[in-house]
């Protein structure tokens, strides 16, 4: 049974460590990872790059990457870690939503799509960010859903 998991999470991991981030992923993310999965993850910057990047070297999951436009809108080094994971046949699929708008819409549609896709939703939320946030947004629309979700405080 390939079990599908969302990953939502901030975009402004701020000062985050890189090794406090790696050790919630190898924490929360292993265990789901080393079952036959399937990730859906946002190619936004932050936790969403942080943890495509951690599947890619860490896991032989399956990884999709879904972008509420156009690859190309995607913040720079968002783009180039798509890219180079998809030259490198790392990704199973990108879903490019083509929003003609970048904006709050765009990325809850993004977020939707992912959590009607998958059977658990792991979010990544600030410590201090605000439940109007879009990581809090994808987190209740996975519970109205029906969805299971595991919530990791950063």
């Amino acid at each position: 049974m390939e079990r599908s998991v969302a990953i939502t999470g901030t975009r402004s991991i701020g000062d985050a460590p890189v090794d406090e981030l790696a050790e919630a992923f190898e924490a929360y993310l292993r265990p789901f990872s080393e079952l036959k999965s399937h990730f859906y993850v946002g190619g936004a910057s932050g936790v969403d790059t942080a943890a495509l990047q951690w599947l890619a070297t860490n896991s032989a999951a399956e990884l999709t990457v879904v972008v509420p436009c156009r690859i190309v809108d995607q913040p720079t080094g968002s783009a180039d870690v798509i890219e180079r994971l998809r030259g490198e046949d790392r990704l199973s699929e990108v879903v490019e939503m083509g929003a003609t708008l970048l904006g709050k819409a765009a990325y809850h549609a993004r977020n939707r799509w992912m959590v009607d896709h998958s059977a658990l939703v792991i979010g990544f939320p600030r410590g201090d960010e605000s439940v109007g946030g879009g990581t809090w947004y994808t987190l209740n629309y996975a519970a109205e859903q029906g969805k299971a979700r595991l919530v990791v405080p950063l």
